[in-house]
């Protein structure tokens, strides 16, 4: 028995692109070659980038519930001797849900908000 010392080839040999276009010029085809401007480079001239980041004085951050409005959040839930869990229960939303409004962290939401007025009784905004 025997055996096979060939080599094996996993990937293709690649072509040499010059070579490719060379070898069509030679033949007498049509060839049409295009330079791609920038392509390939990371490079960038200038800092107009950075002269704009370092000029935005701008503090950007989304608006959370207003103080007073987790407090009552909080005042009610106490006042019906609900913890957060029973509280977020009750409006079919995580307890980690009831803990960001009563901490002020959470983004408001006008849906949670209506359900949490409906659960305690309450009413937590006033009309404008």
């Amino acid at each position: 028995m025997n055996q096979d010392w060939e080599p094996v080839r996993i990937r293709p040999k690649t072509t040499n692109k010059k070579a490719d276009v060379s070898a069509a010029v030679r033949s007498g085809a049509t060839v049409i070659t295009e330079k791609k401007h920038g392509a390939g480079s990371n490079s960038r001239t200038g800092d107009t980038n950075l002269s704009k980041l370092d000029a935005e004085t701008e503090v950007l951050s989304h608006a959370t519930v207003s103080l007073s409005l987790s407090k009552s959040i909080q005042k009610a839930r106490i006042e019906k001797k609900w913890s957060q869990a029973q509280l977020a229960q009750a409006i079919n939303e995580k307890p980690a849900v009831i803990n960001q409004y009563e901490s002020g962290k959470a983004l408001p939401n006008n849906q949670i908000i209506t359900k949490i007025e409906r659960a305690l009784g309450i009413k937590l905004r006033s009309k404008k």
